[in-house]
């Protein structure tokens, strides 16, 4: 069986190695040194301003929202992870929906302004993919209307534009390191923040706001992360390198395999170092699609229609977003992962031009 996507795992021996630490620490959670070294290392690795290590990525948007006290209507996406939306409903909010860049997938700054009223507060942005965002020209739009900015960077880890972490940007930059992701610590989440009084607030929201043993700042939730995840972290950020290089010559071979056939690809500005945490490919239509699809699982290779159904189309929100729901209906993301070998997507590139 092909899978969309499978985790990388390191040489077992080196996990291992922090085990027994961990054994002999006896300190399992609750801000343990392995947390602390990932945080340091991670944040040394991205060159960003601080890092936060979550239990994962959805606490991450909710602890982003509450930490900037967000309110009533937050514009968004509706071309992401279902998270994206959720959050937002779940903290209170509103999401209004703004239509993507056909070409990007990104959310299209040219039509924010008209969605913004009087009730807006933020604009959640996803980097759809790891593709960066107009991040200009949505700054632009949050300084001119006293807005906050945050992305949803779940699939970011890596990229880059004009030499700087995409995490740079924004108010907040939020990540997910789920095993699906190109970097992972099994189950977990960062928060990447510029300013060091939301930094410090983060910090005791994740931990129940306390402060100390015997005092609380402020109300807080349960968002910390374990020893065993960190070490799964600490262990897979020395092979960071390798996988990055990797998906690029996978996502290499793809490109000369499915050259020439009408399918559209998702634009990358050539500003931009790209991480290659997906393969999506655009069909002319959903019933090509569904007919290559098809012909993939008849042969153990299993894709995944990446983001499908579109947010807007949620039973608990509404919106009309015409370019995201067509996208959505025609968009394919392929197998790709670290050890995928040419034979397979060579395959896999066969199959689709047959189908």
């Amino acid at each position: 069986m092909i899978p969309v996507n499978k985790p990388f795992l390191p040489p077992q021996d080196e996990y291992i190695k922090y085990l027994e630490g961990i054994w002999s620490r006896n300190w399992l959670t609750n801000s343990g040194p392995l947390v602390n070294e990932l945080e340091l290392k991670l944040k040394d690795y991205l060159n960003v301003p601080s890092l936060l290590y979550l239990n994962n990525g959805t606490i991450a948007l909710q602890i982003a929202i509450k930490a900037l006290g967000l309110k009533d209507e937050i514009i968004t996406t509706p071309f992401s992870y279902v998270a994206t939306t959720s959050s937002i409903v779940w903290e209170g909010c509103s999401p209004v929906f703004v239509d993507i860049d056909p070409s990007t997938f990104n959310i299209d700054p040219a039509r924010i302004e008209a969605c913004i009223t009087s009730k807006t507060s933020a604009i959640l942005a996803t980097h759809v993919y790891g593709n960066p965002c107009d991040v200009d020209a949505i700054s632009l739009i949050a300084k001119k209307y006293n807005l906050k900015v945050i992305y949803d960077g779940a699939h970011a880890f890596g990229t880059t534009m004009h030499g700087e972490s995409i995490f740079s940007f924004g108010d907040i930059t939020t990540c997910s390191f789920h095993a699906t992701k190109l970097f992972h610590t099994v189950e977990g989440g960062a928060i990447i923040a510029r300013d060091p009084d939301v930094v410090e607030r983060v910090g005791f929201m994740r931990n129940f706001g306390h402060d100390g043993y015997e005092k609380f700042n402020g109300v807080g939730i349960n968002g910390k992360s374990s020893e065993f995840h960190a070490a799964m972290g600490l262990v897979n950020l020395k092979y960071i390198d390798q996988i990055l290089l990797a998906r690029k010559l996978v996502s290499s071979f793809y490109d000369k395999g499915l050259m020439n056939i009408g399918l559209q690809k998702q634009r990358i500005e050539k500003s931009v170092s790209y991480n290659f945490a997906y393969y999506p490919v655009v069909f002319n239509s959903e019933s090509d699609l569904l007919q290559v699809v098809n012909l993939l699982n008849k042969n153990n290779i299993f894709p995944r229609r990446y983001f499908y159904p579109v947010l807007s189309d949620l039973p608990y929100v509404s919106g009309d977003t015409p370019i995201a729901s067509d996208i959505s209906k025609r968009i394919l993301c392929l197998p790709l992962f670290y050890d995928l070998i040419d034979e397979d997507v060579h395959r896999i590139c066969t199959l689709i031009k047959k189908g």
